[in-house]
């Protein structure tokens, strides 16, 4: 990439804190940072690559030495930039040209399990240790010489372990992937988007209404609701055995009462009306997410613009994540809700939003060489209705004449394509299938798929089929399990025997496991490369597979992580194909972003969707290009159908 900057300035800030009440342990950088009571101690500021020494400058010189840098072409260096970066931003109006962070890299090279403080990356690279100041700065409003002297030695040996993590994480690294650690790190930094206040003060209010109406007409009281064994007690007294699961944490029975578990939903979609009120008033109890969120949305309004905390490379795939800490999830705001109604472009702009439309089984179908899926994709007609005509032989068919098939292949299409069993997609269809309505598939749906008793009889000839169906948490009779299942079988049975594309590249997923990603031969796939114990992506960034062995049961396993912790995971054909899938869709979907950040900035990404910040006065031409942007063929990629729904308006909760 051509460098948008002369020179990188390496900078560490030291600012006050206090445990008690005012540290980023119990606050978010933005609140920490907005907070009147913050205050520089002081800075270290190097011209990295250079001899020069590092100087410390104190906070009552920070101004003027910020000032005398030509910041349209100075970069800045900085472990956690995210921190450092906005302060330059919102403290002293410094925004610098290009931001590199070494702590973004270190996630995206070692995983977010490895642990990637600067202490620990230190270690691990063999440089001298962090340290540890002798004297604390807890609660310090001014500091002694010898506090400030001992503060600035330790700004200083920062800086030098920051440049030399950097120095090492930065060799081979994609120019577009440091191009999207900037984008990333300037969502949050340069913040444009808006708050409606007028919107989030109705939304609270309204909400508190609604919840305590809801309490008075049920005459129950709030605590009761939200205790599990309160609200057990209450369903006892309306005559409902409350439901129990076995905990996958202790192994013993517990309550079942949780939003996503099956007998609860069972409760909820249930024939008794009361008892439907009364669960769907524990959930708004439950709940507290978007009334939180609605009220540090609103916080955050009365201190400025939103930033967006983004995590760069916080999924295997590359995706990004909620930034931990931050305390506003970004990539679940709810449709049609007060939080996307509230986001808005400045004065005089829109906002662009950019959807990669069915992103993943079009990668997967120009992967495996499913020319019948690609061709359908192409005709730009309903893929679902085609791929169900295909899938069970009813050709013509559409939504309105078979809305079931319909929906079975679109289930079949987004999820069996990971090699998806009955046993998971059965339980996951009773508690909302890839963020659909709870469903249990009754006769009727087995009469219309062309189940007959010989297929049921089948199932019902395997042990192993039923002891994997007596496992599933229902609230229904066995016959109607029986049945739901029988069912959810027969849609990934059909789906396996259609994709015939797809399972063969299952099963070459499985001898490359053991011949490249166990045995280190090298072998180039596409656009994809195997490695020993990585996949190597289009954009050069890499799927690790850290310690890829055989557990006692002759599983596949490697070290990795889940929801934020090291774990042991199992890896197959279907997973090794879920992870080049997602991986392969964000460099498609990353690709775009850079082209439209090219002409216009880029504010925020939500999974397959971008946002950006156009011109009002080009907000219609604008909507055009970026769809041209977002679809354009990847080099890499030949001959796949892309394609995005994209709108615009000031406010995002006008366009999604």
């Amino acid at each position: 990439m051509t460098a948008p900057y002369k020179r990188i300035l390496t900078i560490d800030f030291e600012t006050r804190w206090d445990k008690s009440d005012y540290t980023l342990s119990k606050m978010t950088t933005e609140e920490y940072i907005r907070d009147k009571r913050f205050k520089a101690f002081g800075a270290c500021i190097h011209e990295y690559g250079t001899d020069r020494v590092t100087q410390w400058y104190r906070g009552d010189e920070l101004p003027r030495i910020l000032g005398t840098y030509d910041w349209s072409t100075t970069a800045v260096l900085a472990h956690n930039a995210q921190f450092d970066v906005s302060i330059l931003s919102w403290v002293y109006g410094v925004q610098p040209a290009f931001i590199f962070d070494s702590l973004s890299m270190a996630r995206a090279l070692r995983g977010l399990e490895a642990g990637n403080s600067l202490a620990r990356l230190a270690a691990d690279f063999g440089l001298p240790p962090k340290g540890e100041a002798v004297h604390s700065t807890d609660g310090l409003i001014d500091l002694t010489p010898e506090i400030e002297l001992e503060l600035a030695e330790y700004c200083k040996h920062d800086v030098f372990l920051c440049e030399s993590v950097f120095d090492r994480l930065a060799v081979g690294y994609p120019a577009k992937e440091l191009r999207l650690i900037d984008m990333t790190l300037k969502m949050y930094t340069r913040p444009l988007l808006e708050l409606d206040r007028k919107v989030l003060i109705t939304a609270l209010q309204e909400e508190g209404e609604r919840r305590e109406g809801l309490l008075r007409q049920l005459g129950v009281d709030e605590s009761e609701l939200a205790s599990n064994e309160k609200f057990a007690a209450l369903l006892q007294t309306l005559g409902v055995t409350p439901p129990t699961k076995i905990s996958k944490t202790t192994g013993k029975e517990s309550l079942a009462l949780a939003k996503n578990d099956a007998l609860f939903q069972a409760l909820i979609n249930g024939d008794r009306e009361d008892i439907v009120d009364l669960c769907e008033a524990r959930l708004k109890v439950k709940s507290t997410g978007e009334r939180t969120r609605a009220q540090r949305f609103l916080d955050i309004s009365q201190r400025g613009r939103l930033p967006v905390p983004l995590n760069y490379y916080g999924a295997k795939s590359g995706r990004w994540t909620a930034t931990r800490g931050a305390a506003i999830n970004m990539q679940n705001l709810k449709r049609g809700g007060a939080m996307r109604r509230a986001i808005l472009a400045p004065q005089g702009y829109e906002m662009v939003v950019g959807d990669l439309s069915q992103i993943e089984p079009r990668v997967l179908a120009w992967l495996t060489d499913y020319e019948d899926v690609l061709a359908m994709f192409r005709s730009g007609q309903d893929v679902y209705s085609l791929f169900g005509a295909q899938m069970f032989g009813l050709p013509g068919m559409t939504k309105e004449t078979h809305p079931i098939e319909r929906q079975s292949a679109k289930s079949a299409l987004l999820g069996a394509g990971y090699q998806l069993g009955w046993a998971s997609f059965s339980a996951q269809l009773l508690t909302g299938f890839l963020g659909a309505p709870p469903l249990r598939y009754t006769k009727a749906d087995a009469k219309q798929l062309g189940i007959d008793r010989a297929y049921i009889e089948r199932f019902m000839g395997w042990e192993d089929n039923l002891t994997r169906m007596a496992s599933i948490p229902h609230n229904c009779t066995d016959q109607e399990l029986l049945i739901h299942c029988v069912t959810a079988k027969k849609i990934i049975d059909n789906y396996r025997a259609t994709a015939h594309p797809v399972t063969t590249f299952w099963d070459m997923c499985e001898r490359l496991l053991k011949s490249a990603l166990v045995g280190g031969e090298e072998f180039v796939y596409k656009c994809v490369t195997f490695k020993k114990e990585e996949i190597v992506l289009p954009s050069g960034m890499s799927i690790f597979y850290r310690n890829l062995r055989r557990d006692k049961t002759g599983a596949w396993v490697y070290d990795g992580e889940k929801n934020g912790r090291p774990a042991v995971l199992n890896l197959y054909g279907g997973k090794i194909t879920n992870n080049i899938v997602q991986g392969t869709a964000r460099v498609v979907m990353t690709d775009g972003m850079l082209r439209v950040s090219k002409k216009y900035p880029v504010v925020g990404t939500v999974h397959d969707e971008l946002w950006a910040v156009v011109p009002a006065e080009e907000a219609e031409e604008a909507t055009k290009w970026v769809w041209e942007q977002m679809v354009a063929e990847p080099k890499y990629m030949p001959g796949i159908p892309l394609n995005s729904d994209v709108g615009h308006s000031r406010c995002y909760g006008d366009i999604k």
